[in-house]
């Protein structure tokens, strides 16, 4: 399964988010059309997406909710358990911590790391925090899948590093700064470090988004509608 587009993916979680929604509500069917007109794209747009998958209805007929439900929690990998740590256990760290929602998606809290001598041994959530020097050694002992960055700007790019560093594959980061894999020089070119060849990063950046609203508040007739995949 090759060439499949982010914003398919990102899409998928919104038919799963409106797909939890019907099922609450006991809706047993939908159709393209309706999960189209809830995600604010097209009935063909949607039928692309999912087609990237399967064949997950029938035609004439729509979709099952649950059946679907299930098979995009499965696409999703949300149908196993993701064990995470969190770097910078400050306000916003503890915040995440608390969330009640993300134990509903297999995504089960396992380790809490900061630098800070007054956070560090202190219980959040029944977890004590640790200091981030003891990150790679919990990974030999523990499963982890992700690290979740909440740490100033200025210091996520080490924490990142150091989660790559014990072996972390997927790391999320709240913090307002990129990413950058480690490089090193060989034959003469700058090549990405082994370390990082596996690593995935998402950025999570609340200030670009308040920035974008602004800009777009200030001029709506500048806000156009995402091109459908045609290719």
């Amino acid at each position: 399964m090759t060439g499949i587009p982010t914003a398919t993916i990102s899409r998928l979680v919104t038919y799963l988010r409106i797909l939890e929604g019907l099922e609450a509500q006991d809706v047993s069917r939908t159709s393209s059309g309706d999960l189209a007109e809830r995600a604010g794209v097209t009935a063909f747009q949607v039928r692309k997406d999912l087609a990237y998958f399967g064949r997950f209805g029938t035609r004439g007929m729509g979709y099952t909710v649950p059946i679907l439900k299930r098979e995009l929690l499965r696409v999703l990998g949300l149908n196993q358990t993701w064990n995470v740590v969190i770097v910078g256990v400050g306000r916003l760290g503890q915040a995440i911590a608390n969330y009640p929602g993300a134990s509903d998606y297999q995504f089960q809290y396992v380790g809490l790391f900061d630098v800070n001598p007054d956070l560090v041994g202190q219980s959040v959530r029944g977890l004590p925090v640790r200091h981030v020097d003891d990150l790679r050694e919990f990974v030999r002992t523990t499963r982890v899948d992700m690290g979740f960055l909440a740490v100033p700007p200025e210091r996520a790019q080490d924490a990142a590093q150091s989660l790559a560093d014990a072996g972390v594959r997927g790391i999320l980061n709240f913090a307002p700064t990129v990413i950058q894999p480690r490089t090193l020089e060989r034959s003469g070119q700058q090549e990405i470090s082994d370390e990082w060849r596996a690593v995935i990063v998402e950025n999570v950046d609340f200030l670009a988004g308040m920035k974008r609203l602004a800009f777009y508040i200030l001029n709506p007739h500048l806000k156009t509608v995402e091109p459908e995949e045609n290719e």
